[in-house]
C-alpha cells in the first residue's frame, strides 16, 4: 500500500491510498479511483465520512483519495462561494493528470460525497464547466468532470427543503449564487451516472433533497440509482459501530454501491 499526500493551491489536503502494483495480480495493476468528500455543512470535514468510507472502497479494489476541502469555520469569514468546487475539481484534475503514477484508469474516476460533501460531489458533475472553475484551473475541457457520482444524504437544494447552514456557508446572502447552487435546477442530459442514498427520517437534510435530484435526473434521462432507507437520521456514514451509527440494514448501501460501480466500470474482483 502506498500513502500519498498533496496540497492544492488553496491549502486543501488530498490524501491517497494506492494499492500496490504486483506481478501476481497483473489484471488489477490499473484500478478505478474514487475521491471522497466528507460532509460537515461546509464548516468542517467529518472524519467519520473519510477513512471509514475509504476503507470500504479500498476493500472493493479501488485506489482511494480523500479531500479535506476549504471550509468556512465561522461567521467571521466570508462565504466560500466557488472555492470548495475549485478544490474538488482540482483534485479530480490532479488524479487524472497523474493517472499513470497512481496506477489509475483516467476514464474511471468516481466522486463520493456525504451531506454538504454530497452537494460538492454533485456539483463536480453538474457545474464542472462553470466559468469560475474553468478559469481557476486553467482548463477548457472535461478533465475535471467525474465519471460517476455517489451521494449519501446529500444537500441538493437551496430552496425550502435546504440545509440552511451549508448554503449560508457556501453562498452567504448572494441570491444569484444560491440559485446556481440549487442543483436540482441545473441538471442537463450530459451528466455522468448517479448513485444516491438517503434515510426518510433524516431531520437535518430532508429526504426531499434526494427526491428533487432524482426527479430532475429522470426528466433529463440521466442514469441513476436511488435507495431510501426508512429509519435513522443524518450523518450515518458506513452505518457501523465504528462511526457510532450501527444499522445492519442501512449498511447495505455500501454493497449496493460497490456492485453498481463494478457494473458501471466493468470492474469485478
Amino acid at each position: 500500500m502506498q500513502f500519498y499526500t498533496h496540497t492544492l493551491p488553496s491549502g486543501a489536503a488530498l490524501v491517497g491510498y494506492l494499492r500496490d502494483e504486483t506481478t501476481e495480480m497483473p489484471a488489477f495493476n490499473i484500478r478505478p479511483a474514487i475521491l471522497i468528500l466528507p460532509g460537515g455543512g461546509y464548516a468542517w470535514c467529518s472524519s467519520r465520512e473519510a477513512d471509514p468510507v475509504a476503507m470500504q472502497f479500498l476493500q472493493a479494489g479501488y485506489n482511494v483519495f480523500i479531500l479535506t476541502y476549504t471550509c468556512r469555520k465561522d461567521d467571521t469569514q466570508p462565504p466560500l462561494r466557488w472555492q470548495p468546487l475549485i478544490d474538488a475539481a482540482g483534485a479530480i484534475l490532479h488524479i487524472r493528470r497523474n493517472a499513470a503514477k497512481f496506477r489509475v484508469d483516467p476514464f474511471k474516476v468516481a466522486v463520493c460525497g456525504f451531506s454538504a460533501g454530497g452537494h460538492l460531489a454533485a456539483s463536480t458533475a453538474i457545474l464542472w464547466d462553470a466559468e469560475p472553475v474553468q478559469k481557476a484551473l486553467g482548463i477548457h475541457a472535461e478533465e475535471a468532470r467525474p465519471d460517476a457520482v455517489v451521494l449519501g444524504y446529500p444537500v441538493i437544494t437551496s430552496g425550502i427543503m435546504t440545509h440552511g447552514g451549508s448554503i449560508k456557508n457556501l453562498c452567504g446572502d448572494d441570491a444569484e449564487l444560491k440559485a446556481t447552487m440549487s442543483l436540482e435546477n441545473q441538471i442537463r442530459g450530459d451528466l455522468p451516472p448517479f448513485f444516491i442514498w438517503h434515510t426518510v427520517e433524516d431531520g437535518s437534510v430532508p429526504v426531499q433533497n434526494s427526491l428533487l435530484l432524482a426527479s430532475a435526473l429522470t426528466e433529463h434521462k440521466v442514469p441513476f440509482e436511488l435507495h431510501l432507507f426508512n429509519h435513522d437520521g443524518h450523518g450515518t456514514s458506513t452505518c457501523t459501530r465504528e462511526v457510532n451509527t450501527p444499522n445492519a440494514h442501512n449498511r447495505a448501501w455500501v454493497d449496493l454501491c460497490t456492485d453498481w460501480l463494478a457494473d458501471l466500470f466493468n470492474y469485478h474482483l
